[in-house]
Formats: structure tokens, C-alpha cells, sequence
């Protein structure tokens, strides 16, 4: 059976096949399309899966929305509804859309642009093409789904947490081989995710794309002011119940009818202070209120943690859904030792979906049992585009670009670590792109750890982003206890771990008065540029099962410098989607002070390349 998974309409629209359980290819569309967070229709990724498997529209069995429009537009008309008479105008706009606007009707879209793939086109054997049945599955359905039937457990419980899918904000569930059953829902107005977001707006980052700033933000926090905010969103903006359910006091937010997060003017009376606006000074008030409401974060993740280990008894837990991305929320629940294990999808967010709708589909239709991998089923992630030698050659001759072509791999690792080792920057551009938010080694910048000057350069020349940003160290899997204190098995780089007390220097007596530049940049470790400022780091574990080359490459560097891990951070910079093809490789490899790229058994030296003309202005993310 071959199931096409899509989401689209919201953001970060994607496409994933699944034949007979076996996921064959994922990816988002804006890797195509070079729009961050895109939304559209994921064209350009579905061709891509169908080319990769050398299939048509024709030879689908089914194609699976990640949720039900229908329940959504309820869910939207009744809000707006319950808001009358403050959310009149965008219930009356609603309404008048629904009556008279066609494009309403996602199943309408879908099949449209489904049969625009297929129009014209035959199969190969001069067959018209024809589109397969449409079905639609359950947004935390579809998220549960991604979490639980990749992983590497027979059964689990299972945890899905994000803003909002039809009515659900949240879903306590249970997976035992192919069967999934939701126990509790947590239904909108009420969501986690909405309540990060709404901060993640305060502080001057934007929704839906800057809740990893924030929570990168959150370490430069005074605790004892943090502590102070924390009273106040527990006494006037959220109210926790023991089970991690939560209800929020819609008087201080305004998405359920406006245009903003929250109400600015009762914020302001609130905290003391306005909303910070974005690309200006971060200052000490906004970083005390991350690390507040990120440790509330943390407090209700746990608590619906600890609810379900009452339910299930499991021994083993499944994460999905956008808060599933907080990966300090994460590595914090592993450390509690709720749950012996856990599992959460590396595309944990909206993307995730179009796998999770294509999963859920084929074990509900499907009779065989499950299919368990011991690692997991997702194969490293590695399920986007490769590209081909002749692909790059094409790149080289369009912009008469230098190279230097190295067939033995042992020796092309060998001099790329030697790179490193040396202090110079490397976009490291191999084999299929990775699946999910993450650079897992295939589209990644990498760069020596042990360069304390190497997080500042990154940030400002290379990434142009924010200079308070911390990076991932990429480990050999073999290593990480000798490098980090829970040695946790990461390889999606979706859990913190902490760097290894004896690699740890002291914080001086003063260390919270300092201003955040001075914390910034004080040497916390001997692997300074990835450790953040509370000791933490977002861990990658390298295995050669899934990606031996990357994992041959960090060997070298520690054959060289003893240190078997290396910075690992996305290869794009700020506001753009991670490089797919070669030619996108190259280009941001010409506008950043990257010093080398390495593309295939390609290496480019940037003082060898010809000027590059093209203008490049980089988009706020």
C-alpha cells in the first residue's frame, strides 16, 4: 500500500510517502520554494516524493490530509461566536467567506491541485493518470501517529502538545502496536503553545518561528526575577490543574479575535514594561520573563508527563506536536526519570503531520502488524533530496567555481577535519536532506567547539542573527559521556543534555549581575561555543548506522585534537529555509564568511572562487 501524507494551509506545508510502513521519502516545501515556514500546497515536495520512488499520482492508494477543515472551521465560527459582540467583524468576514468564497473548501483545493499534478501526464505506459481517494485524519491524531509509530517501542504513551489543530491543544494518549487511543484532550482556548507563543510575541520574536529564540533566551534570566514573573502569570494568566491541563484568562489574550498575541495595554500594567520591539537591544527584563515562563512550560509538560505514566503505567513515552521542539523542556523530563525512555519525532511540528496522516491511514488499513525498527523506522531522518556529481559539476560550470575533487573518503574527512581543526568554517553538504528543523549533518556549517571566539563569529558573519543565539555540538555516539553528564541517546538534536561537570570552569560569585554580553562571553567549559549559559547543550548523538560519513568526519577532528565532537549548526542564514540542492549550497557558501564548502567529494575554497555578484538581503525571521 502507498500512502501520500500532506499538511499545508497553516505553515510549514510537507509531503511524505509511505509504502507498506516503510517511510520512503519526507519533505517540507519550502526547501523548495526558499520561503521560510511556507504554507502553500506542497507541490514541489509531493513531485519530489513521487520522482524519488519512481511513481505517479496514479500508483497512490491514498492521499491523507494531517487534519479535518471541516471541525476546524467549526472550531474557528464557534470562537468567533462565543467572542460577539468583541469578535463581530471577524465573525461576520467568516461568515461571508463561507457563504460566498469556493476557497474554503480545502477537500476542493486539495483535489484541484492534486489533479493539476496528474493533468496532461501519463504514467509511464500511456495511461492516463488518476487522482486517488482523498482522506482526512485528525490533527493530534496525525501528530500521535509521527510520534508513536517510528519509534522504537511495541507500546508507549504518548504526549502531543502544540497551539491548536481542529478543537485539541493537546492530547494524553496510548500506542500499542498498531492501535492509538487518545485518553484527554486539551481543547482550545486553552493551549500551551498559544501561552509560549504569546511570550515568545512579548519579547519581540515572531510566532510560529521565534519560540526557540525565546527559549534560548530563557538561561540569561535572573531566577530571582524570574521567579517574581512567574507569580504573576500563575496569578493572572494561566492557571494549572494538577493533571497539566491548563486555562488560560482570555481577559489578557486577544488571538482568539484580534490581530495580537495578548491585550498590550493590561501586559504593560502587568510586567512594567511594553513589548520589546523586534531587532532592538535585548534587554535583562525580557530574558527574566523567557526563563519564567519556559520553567512553567517545563512544570506543565511534566505534569502531563507524570498523568500519563498514572493512566498508561508505560514504561516508554512518545512526543509530537509543536512543544515537542523545546528541547529543554525535553532533556528536563528524561532527567526526572518519568518515563524510562522516550521518543519524540525529530519533525514534531506541523510538518510532522503530513507522516503522522500517512501512518495512521495505513495501520488503520492495513492488517499486517507494525513494523519495529530497534533504532527507530526513521532512518537517521535523511529522507529528502540527494543530488548527483553531475548535479554539482552543473553548479561549478555555471559559476566557474574552483574546486578540488577528492574520490577516497577516508581522505575526505581526513582534510575537512584538518579544516576545522584549524579554526576555518565548513558548509558540510552530503547525500539526502534531512527531515524536520534540525541539521543533522547532511545541510550543515560546521566549526571547532573548542573556539571560544567561534559562537560570535557564527552568529554575526555567518548566520547574521542574534548574537545571544547558543549552538549544537554533533558528538560521536560512542563519546557523549565522556563530553555531557546524562550521555543521552540524541541523534535528532531534540533534548538537552548538560556538558560534563569536569568539563565545567566556574561561574564567578557575581555571575547574575553581570549584563547578558559578559555572561555571554565568558568561557564556561573547554568546549565553550557549545555550552549555553547554565551548562546546557542541544546534544546530537552520531551513529554510523544512519550517518557514517558525518560520524567518520567528527573521528578524524578527534584523531586530531582528541575532542570528538564538533559545532553543528543549520547550513542557511537567518530567514531562509536549510540549502536542498547544490546550487543553493553554493550561494550561501558565497554570501556568509563560510571559509570552505565540502559538497559531496567536492571542496571549495572561498579565496579561489570568482566575485559573486548576486545581492542578498537577508529576511527577519
Amino acid at each position: 500500500m502507498k500512502v501520500l501524507g500532506i499538511s499545508a494551509y497553516y505553515h510549514d506545508s510537507a509531503a511524505c510517502l509511505v509504502e507498506d510502513a516503510e517511510i520512503i521519502s519526507a519533505c517540507q516545501e519550502e526547501r523548495f520554494t526558499r520561503k521560510k515556514h511556507d504554507p502553500r500546497f506542497p507541490t514541489r515536495a509531493i513531485k519530489y516524493c513521487l520522482e524519488d520512488a519512481k511513481i505517479t499520482i496514479s500508483d497512490l492508494d491514498a492521499v491523507v490530509f494531517y487534519e479535518k477543515p471541516f471541525l476546524k472551521l467549526e472550531r474557528i465560527m464557534e470562537t468567533y461566536y462565543n467572542f460577539v459582540p468583541k469578535g463581530f467583524a471577524q465573525f461576520k468576514s467568516a461568515i461571508s467567506a463561507l457563504l460566498f468564497d469556493k476557497k474554503l473548501s480545502v477537500k476542493d483545493l486539495i483535489l484541484n491541485e492534486l489533479k493539476s499534478l496528474a493533468f496532461g501526464s501519463e504514467d509511464g505506459k500511456g495511461r492516463r493518470q488518476v487522482v486517488p481517494p482523498l482522506y482526512f485524519s485528525e490533527h493530534h491524531l496525525s501528530h500521535a501517529a509521527s510520534a508513536f509509530y517510528p519509534s522504537p517501542f511495541y507500546e508507549a504513551a504518548i504526549l502531543t502538545v502544540d497551539g491548536v489543530g481542529e478543537w485539541a491543544t493537546g492530547s494524553l494518549g496510548y500506542g500499542r502496536d498498531k492501535e492509538i487511543k487518545i485518553f484527554k484532550e486539551l481543547n482550545f482556548p486553552d493551549s500551551v503553545g498559544m501561552l509560549y507563543s504569546a511570550f515568545t510575541y512579548y519579547c519581540g520574536f515572531k510566532v510560529n518561528s521565534g519560540e526557540y529564540k525565546l527559549m534560548g533566551l530563557a538561561p540569561y534570566g535572573n531566577p530571582d526575577s524570574a521567579r517574581k514573573y512567574k507569580k504573576i502569570i500563575l496569578d493572572n494568566l494561566v492557571d494549572i490543574k494538577d493533571d497539566g491541563s491548563i486555562h488560560l484568562n482570555q481577559e489578557y489574550f486577544d488571538y482568539c479575535v484580534g490581530l495580537k498575541m495578548v491585550d498590550e495595554k493590561k501586559w504593560i500594567k502587568l510586567f512594567g514594561f511594553p513589548p520589546r520591539k523586534p531587532e532592538t537591544l535585548i534587554t535583562q527584563e525580557y530574558a527574566d520573563l523567557a526563563l519564567a515562563i519556559q520553567e512553567i512550560t517545563e512544570e506543565i509538560v511534566t505534569l502531563m508527563a507524570l498523568e500519563l505514566k498514572k493512566i498508561t503505567g508505560a514504561k516508554n513515552l512518545c512526543m509530537a506536536g509543536g512543544v515537542a521542539l523545546n528541547c529543554v523542556a525535553n532533556g528536563k523530563l528524561l532527567i526526572k526519570k518519568i518515563f524510562d525512555n522516550i521518543w519524540i519525532q525529530p519533525a514534531a511540528g506541523d510538518a510532522g503531520g503530513a507522516l503522522g496522516a500517512a501512518l495512521a491511514f495505513y495501520y488503520a488499513n492495513e492488517g499486517t502488524e507494525r513494523k519495529i525498527s530497534e533504532f527507530d523506522s526513521m532512518k537517521g531522518a535523511f529522507l529528502g533530496p540527494a543530488f548527483s556529481r553531475y548535479d554539482i559539476l552543473a553548479v561549478i560550470s555555471k559559476y566557474k567555481a574552483p574546486y578540488r575533487e577528492i574520490q577516497d573518503e577516508d581522505e575526505l574527512c581526513r582534510i575537512t577535519a584538518e579544516l576545522i581543526a584549524k579554526g576555518y568554517i565548513v558548509g558540510w553538504f552530503q547525500g539526502r536532506m534531512e527531515w524536520g528543523p534540525r541539521a543533522l549533518g547532511a545541510r550543515s556549517i560546521l566549526a571547532d567547539p573548542r573556539n571560544p571566539e567561534m559562537q560570535k563569529k557564527l552568529n554575526l558573519k555567518i548566520k547574521f542573527r542574534e548574537g545571544f543565539r547558543p549552538f549544537a555540538p554533533s558528538v560521536i555516539a560512542e563519546d557523549v559521556k565522556e563530553y555531557f553528564e546524562y550521555g543521552f541517546v540524541s541523534p535528532y538534536m531534540i533534548l538537552i543534555d548538560y556538558v560534563h561537570p569536569k568539563r565545567r570552569n566556574p561561574l564567578p560569585e557575581n555571575w547574575h549581575s553581570l549584563s547578558i554580553s559578559e555572561r555571554l562571553y565568558y568561557i564556561r567549559s573547554d568546549i565553550p561555543a557549545v555550552t549555553h549559559l547554565d551548562y546546557s547543550a542541544r546534544v546530537q548523538t552520531v551513529h554510523k548506522e544512519t550517518n557514517p560519513r558525518y560520524w567518520k568526519l567528527i573521528n578524524e577532528f578527534k584523531k586530531l585534537t582528541g575532542y570528538g565532537v564538533v559545532i553543528n549548526t543549520s547550513f542557511n542564514v537567518r530567514g531562509e529555509p536549510i540549502v536542498c540542492t547544490p546550487e543553493d549550497a553554493y550561494r550561501c557558501f558565497m554570501r556568509t564568511d563560510i571559509d570552505f564548502l565540502v559538497m559531496e567529494n567536492f571542496i571549495f575554497d572561498k579565496k579561489e572562487q570568482p566575485p559573486f555578484k548576486e545581492d542578498f538581503k537577508f529576511e527577519l525571521d
